[in-house]
């Protein structure tokens, strides 16, 4: 079930603040959410993160944090200081369940805790090429990861279009499924692999739809996000 009115989370994939800025005061009646991570948090900070957030809409904080469990509650205890507090934040999954229900308490319900389970830019040969068991697939294993944060207490997911209607068939329609490497048909998949058209993510089920380039770098982003908007509208 979608928890967001607007599915889109602009994805502010800069470490310019002035630039990230002035994608928020566009965009900020045409998408449910922004998207902020690594590259942005990590230059800007706590004052770059609160500049942004004054636009309005909610914030997913996207710093995959995976460590041990000790380190990842001390940062997600000073995440919950941020104001706004962040809409959503995630972990890495991979982390495995000591460690993701460690998160789930230091959270305490003050937001939504996902986990990211296999990243849009790697193919099944990527997961062998690192140690996987040659039996082992990209779908298989985000199942496989998905069933350990459901176990943990997590809301949810980050994984590809490609296997969010596997997830919502076997944890259910309320375990939320939190989507990059979107593209439009005529877009550049860029760095992503397993990508799906924002129209094909809808319709597998996909809650948020976190969607950068084709938002970010067009042209006028606002009508970009508009597009993308009509799409979604047109799968249901």
């Amino acid at each position: 079930m979608a928890r967001f009115a607007n599915p889109i989370a602009a994805a502010l994939d800069t470490s310019d603040l002035a630039q990230a800025l002035k994608l928020a005061q566009s965009l900020k009646n045409d998408v449910g959410l922004f998207k902020l991570g690594m590259e942005f948090f990590f230059a800007n900070g706590a004052t770059g993160y609160a500049a942004v957030a004054r636009h309005g809409a909610p914030i997913f904080l996207d710093l995959k944090l995976h460590d041990i469990p000790n380190t990842v509650v001390q940062a997600l205890n000073s995440l919950m200081m941020l104001e706004p507090r962040p809409a959503i934040v995630n972990v890495h999954a991979s982390g495995g369940q000591d460690m993701m229900e460690a998160a789930k308490a230091a959270i305490a319900g003050r937001t939504l805790l996902i986990a990211v389970t296999v990243l849009t830019s790697l193919a099944d040969e990527d997961l062998k090429s690192i140690g996987f068991s040659e039996t082992i697939d990209c779908s298989g294993h985000s199942l496989a990861l998905a069933r350990l944060a459901k176990a943990a207490g997590l809301d949810g997911v980050v994984c590809s279009a490609l296997d969010v209607a596997t997830i919502k068939r076997e944890l259910g329609a309320d375990f939320l499924t939190v989507v990059p490497g979107v593209r439009p048909r005529a877009a550049s998949t860029g760095d992503q692999k397993r990508v799906a058209t924002p129209y094909e993510a809808r319709r597998a089920g996909a809650d948020i739809l976190v969607i950068g380039r084709p938002i970010t770098r067009a042209p006028d982003p606002r009508a970009a996000a508009r597009t993308i908007a009509k799409e979604i509208a047109d799968a249901g």
